[in-house]
């Protein structure tokens, strides 16, 4: 058996496809649509997801049943010995809790660890891609737990919305608040950050939100990251919701923004596009985590 495994969730924005190359598997998140159940790039793809949010549909996230979460621990320790587990920030969602107390009961105790870096979408792909680098460089699954928990606060990402009505359908804007905002353009820019999703900014156009994000992100790396970026520890990160088209214009903008970095983009996860609609945008930063030796 190979010696450490690696599990995610489809809050990661990595896909089924990708999760193959990468060799890791990633857990399906349930969808409520109109009261069906639904599991992220298995039963539901991203277009008809957004038909049916589109369209008004009553949509819901949930967590993923415990026999879920048993049944890919079970699939992946017939082939490793020891496998973490790195879902959805505990700020984001309980499964996060459910799943580290499934980890204290036999067999799953000393067997699987679960990862609570306070992380979503692209940034939990960084964590991720960050787990496998620590795989490869021999640290053992406890190691690699405190390291990745103890870099929560290692990152940020900013998301401008370009809706406000699934902002007011989940309770986050009242509809007075909403209509008031569409009549006058504004476009609120959120924040993710220690694990917790929160207003940021509001701008008078999409423009000015893009702007103001990269402006975030730029400010971030010259204060709180610029030791790292200095060693060039930093990783560039963007998430979407809009076109491909959309998509690729914004890449640019951060490319010319931050010349010579790489960046890693994903669509965001359904259970964040649900709150944020159709053409949403980020944009945010990661650190690779520090190594106790």
């Amino acid at each position: 058996m190979k010696p450490i495994g690696v599990v995610t969730d489809s809050h990661s924005g990595i896909t089924q496809q990708e999760a193959e190359r990468l060799g890791i598997l990633v857990l399906p998140m349930p969808f409520y649509i109109d009261g069906q159940c639904c599991y992220e790039d298995k039963t539901l793809t991203r277009e008809e997801f957004f038909e049916k949010l589109d369209s008004g549909a009553d949509i819901s996230t949930s967590q993923p049943s415990p026999a879920e979460v048993l049944g890919l621990w079970d699939r992946a320790l017939e082939e490793y010995e020891t496998i973490i587990y790195m879902p959805i920030s505990s700020g984001l969602s309980g499964s996060c809790a459910t799943a580290a107390a499934l980890a204290r009961e036999e067999p799953y105790e000393k067997r699987v660890f679960v990862v609570d870096n306070g992380r979503v979408s692209t940034p939990l792909h960084r964590g991720v891609l960050d787990c496998l680098e620590l795989i490869e460089e021999g640290y053992s699954p406890e190691e690699i737990k405190t390291i990745l928990e103890e870099s929560r606060d290692q990152m940020v990402i900013y998301v401008g919305v370009d809706t406000l009505e699934h902002l007011k359908k989940g309770g986050r804007i009242t509809p007075a608040a909403a209509l008031l905002g569409t009549v006058l353009n504004i476009k609120p820019v959120l924040k993710f950050d220690v694990g917790i999703l929160d207003s940021f900014k509001k701008c008078r156009g999409f423009v000015k939100a893009k702007k103001a994000m990269i402006e975030a992100v730029e400010h971030d790396m010259e204060t709180r990251f610029q030791e790292a970026r200095d060693r060039g520890e930093v990783y560039l990160l963007a998430a979407t919701s809009a076109s491909e088209e959309e998509t690729r214009a914004w890449i640019e903008e951060i490319r010319e923004a931050f010349p010579g970095m790489e960046v890693l983009c994903d669509q965001l996860s359904l259970g964040v596009s649900c709150h944020i609609g159709r053409g949403g945008l980020g944009i945010g930063c990661s650190l690779r985590p520090k190594r106790p030796r």
